[in-house]
Order: structure tokens, then sequence, then C-alpha cells
């Protein structure tokens, strides 16, 4: 069976889902899953429609055609994707391995709905990792001969890691602590594309050593955030969460631990509904569908 996943946005109306069901239909198709949501406060419709082409009656440049008259003639916005066209992905990455290692393990294990096809760091730390999953690693250094001053180095490797993406083909980019702000440029380039994690103490303990500071706190809970990357840092639409409770035992070091565990669940967890075209990005929000 061959599927295609279908997203939908737009004012809500009457009508919409059995036009689109319609649509699958009138073609030779067979709707697998339908989800739907509408947002009363904006009066806003999403959906996400998966449906097996394999009967289809048009080939897949007659699908795509279809799709687009379908979306001009119900005023809808649309993106299809088909699921034997698995997203090329890259993962950003600096020193720290945990969110990178759970990654390459749920692409080993064939969970991960896209194709990881390189490791790109400024640090060649993790070099090992890469190797131990047969991935090419590019090593990147953001100081680099010939490149004068911090923002001129940054942004020569910037330059370095845009053409390489490019010539990989790269769809999604996935930052796996990687310890480094993107310029605005790059972040444009890239909308709706790139993935972060980072720890949920936000806006409460910025700086260094947010675990220090919530131990100091005395935080009861303790969690991670996985977002769309945007200009302003971290302030994306957020994909998923996750949290877990703490104690007065819980030292530092034990904060960090369990920080680390959720930090590598809930960025892949992102990844995977992203790459399943599972979100739906609404302003500074996201509609995620399960």
């Amino acid at each position: 069976m061959t599927t295609a996943t279908l997203l939908v946005t737009c004012k809500d109306r009457s009508g919409l889902v059995a036009a689109l069901s319609e649509f699958v239909f009138r073609h030779g198709g067979n709707i697998i899953d339908l989800d739907q949501h509408t947002a009363e406060e904006s009066g806003s419709f999403f959906m996400r429609l998966v449906f097996d082409i394999s009967g289809f009656r048009l080939d897949r440049p007659g699908i795509i055609a279809a799709v687009a008259q379908l979306g001009h003639s119900q005023k809808v916005t649309t993106s299809l994707t088909f699921a034997d066209n698995r997203p090329k992905v890259a993962v950003l990455c600096s020193k720290v391995p945990h969110c990178l290692y759970d990654l390459l393990l749920c692409q080993q294990l064939g969970e991960l709905g896209g194709d990881i096809v390189a490791v790109v760091s400024n640090h060649d730390h993790l070099r090992p990792v890469a190797q131990h999953f047969s991935l090419p690693f590019h090593h990147l250094p953001i100081s680099l001969e010939g490149a004068s001053g911090g923002a001129s180095a940054k942004a020569h490797t910037e330059a370095q890691q845009d053409q390489l993406l490019s010539d990989l083909g790269i769809e999604v980019v996935i930052l796996a602590r990687y310890m480094q702000i993107l310029s605005p440029a790059f972040v444009a380039r890239w909308h709706g594309r790139i993935i972060n994690i980072h720890h949920s103490f936000l806006p409460a303990f910025v700086g260094a050593k947010p675990y220090h500071q919530a131990k100091e706190r005395g935080v009861k809970i303790i969690g991670a955030t996985a977002h769309y990357v945007t200009s302003e840092l971290d302030q994306g639409p957020i994909i998923e969460q996750d949290v877990c409770r703490v104690t007065h035992r819980d030292d530092v070091d034990s904060l960090v631990r369990k920080g680390r565990e959720l930090e590598r669940q809930v960025l892949t967890r992102a990844v995977k509904l992203h790459l399943e075209r599972r979100v739906l990005i609404h302003g500074n929000r996201t509609v995620v569908f399960s």
C-alpha cells in the first residue's frame, strides 16, 4: 500500500470534510486516517488526511496538480507528501551526545520516518558516534583560518553549513544540543524546517547552569521543550514537551541526568511527529495530530 498525506489549513466553513473526502473517493483512493480540528477563537480549520493511492486513477504529477486545483477551488492551503518519499535529515550538534544517540538509534530501528544522512558539528567530539552508526560526520569549526572575528567566523561557518545542506538535499535540520545561535538569515531560509530542544526552565532560569539555579530555587518539576526555530531565541512554535517531578533529594547531577532523559525523548518524539507530517504551524503555535 502506498499512501499520501494531505495537510489542510483554512478558515472553517461547512462542507470542507465532505469536499476533501469526495476528492479521494472520486479518484479511486481510500481514506486510511482523517483527523481534524477547528480553533474556535480564530475560526481556523486544520485537517490531516492520509489516503491509499494504490488504486488512484491519477499518477503522482496528476495528484499534485489535482490537489493544487482543489486547494484553489476550496480556498484552502494544502501540503501534499507521499509516504515513500522520505525526507533527508541533517543533525547539528556540538559536544553533548545524548540527543544524537537517541535520534540515530531511532533511525537504526526504522522508527524515524525520514533518513538522517549527515551529522554536522562545530566540534570533533561526536565523530565516533556518527561512525558507530555508519554516518558521514562533517566537522565545521567556528574559528576558521581566514575568518577574522567571531561574527565573521560564524558567518563563514554558516555559509559552509548552508552549502553542505543544499548539496546533500537536506529537507529538515535537527539541533541536537547544537550550542550556537543561528543567524536570522539562516533561520529564514529554513523556516518551519529546523527543530531545537532545550530545558523548560526558560524564561525563569536564563544563562549558564540552569540546573544549579533550579536546585537553588527548589523546583519540583523539570522539563524539556522541542520547538521550531525562529529568529526569536527559543520562542518558536512548540511541537512537544514533557516534565518529571523532582524533590529535595535530587542533587544537581540528578537533575541534569533526568533533564537529559527528557531532552532526548522529547526531541525524538518531535522529529517523528514532523517527519510523519502530523504538525501544522499556525502563527506561533502548532496543531499536532496524534
